[in-house]
């Protein structure tokens, strides 16, 4: 699994919120926390806002959080916000996959990694990575 700088900087950017008080943190705040480009994160937050993931307000007090409870937010949560499904090969579903002779049996391997993946990515929340030494 490849992790783009795209879905790094966007799970470190909703961890940063997850561990704040309750209020709006600016995208430079979260951008100096966690170094990462200031425009690059306003864009990852401007597709985290359209996925329903976080809010935002304008104005001096304003700002960006999160839009539900860091326990209902899940790693997978934010990866298919920022780009979609969780495994593909190819930019292809592992279930529409068709493969012949020797090499049938990668459909069953990619499903099971799949599986795999999800797994952890959809069971673990911000929460969970928050509350981790």
């Amino acid at each position: 699994m490849r992790v783009s700088a795209k879905v790094d900087y966007g799970l470190r950017a909703m961890v940063e919120l997850a561990a704040a008080p309750p209020r709006f943190v600016t995208s430079g705040e979260l951008a100096a926390a966690q170094e990462i480009p200031p425009k690059f994160l306003e864009n990852i937050l401007l597709q985290l806002r359209h996925a329903g993931l976080v809010t935002s307000q304008r104005g001096a007090e304003g700002g960006h959080q999160l839009a539900r409870p860091a326990e209902e937010i899940s790693i997978a949560d934010v990866i298919r916000a920022l780009e979609g499904p969780i495994a593909t090969v190819r930019g292809e579903r592992p279930d529409d996959l068709e493969y012949r002779g020797a090499a049938a049996g990668l459909k069953e391997v990619w499903l099971q990694l799949r599986a795999s993946m999800r797994g952890v990515l959809e069971d673990t929340t911000l929460a969970d990575v928050v509350g981790r030494p």
